[in-house]
Formats: structure tokens, C-alpha cells, sequence
């Protein structure tokens, strides 16, 4: 089952819903069914969210272009 994010549009507030198919959602704190689903974030993992090794070179450290300015310069000739 997915679950949605709504706002209520008599009391504001906001709420997750499990919702299955054929149900309408209604407001848990006051129970109208005049509700406005929301956009959802995603979660993100905790390694997608974990900062680069200290020991982490830069990116392009073995390529022969990467002691241009301004950046790696592949491709600038």
C-alpha cells in the first residue's frame, strides 16, 4: 500500500495515510474529508548522505589534464 501525505483544508492539518484502493482519506483530527494530497520528499539512505573520505584525492588526480586552471581541461585544446 502507498502512503500519501495530506493537509486538511478545515483544520490544516497534516497527516500520512496507508491508503488502499477504493478508500478516501479523512482528516484524523477532525474528521472532514475535504483533504489536498501533498508532495512527498524521498528519503535518502544514510550512506547516500555520508561525506567523501578525508583521504580522497581529487577527482581527477591521475589524469594528465588535471593541473589546468580552472579545472581537469580535457578537452580544452
Amino acid at each position: 500500500m502507498p502512503l500519501f501525505e495530506y493537509t486538511c483544508a478545515d483544520c490544516g492539518k497534516r497527516f500520512e495515510v496507508l491508503m488502499r484502493e477504493g478508500v478516501s482519506p479523512v482528516c484524523p483530527a477532525c474528521r472532514s474529508q475535504r483533504v489536498e494530497k501533498q508532495l512527498s520528499a524521498f528519503a535518502v539512505g544514510a550512506a547516500a548522505s555520508r561525506p567523501a573520505p578525508a583521504t580522497a584525492g581529487p577527482a581527477c588526480g591521475g589524469c594528465p589534464h588535471a593541473g589546468s586552471p580552472g579545472g581537469c581541461g580535457l578537452g580544452a585544446n
